[in-house]
């Protein structure tokens, strides 16, 4: 395995167990799912290329849209949580409660 591959592969872990172990807060979550998504997009851009097939170049592209997606919605139920609980506390939600 190449350095490279290694520090893809480091990065996506720390970022699962920052999820895992770091779930205080609500933004802390978001910023471990980006970092998560990062991870995954940086090998996948370079991937086409190492490869020299250019029929996976638009994986990126896509996978960066549903990123994007993912934290404006990340961030909308951040700000309303906030608005509705006054916190981002993870243990101040509960899901049973509507």
């Amino acid at each position: 395995m190449s350095p490279l591959h290694f520090s893809f592969y480091s990065a996506f872990t720390f970022s699962c167990l920052g999820l895992a172990f770091h779930r205080t807060h609500l933004i802390s979550a978001l910023l471990c799912l980006e970092s998560m998504m990062l991870s995954m997009f940086i090998p996948l851009s370079m991937w086409p290329i190492e490869n020299q097939t250019p029929s996976f170049t638009l994986v990126p592209i896509l996978m960066l849209a549903f990123s994007a997606c993912e934290a404006g919605a990340g961030l909308a139920m951040l700000v309303a949580s906030t608005r509705t609980h006054g916190s981002d506390h993870l243990h101040n939600l509960n899901l049973l409660q509507c």
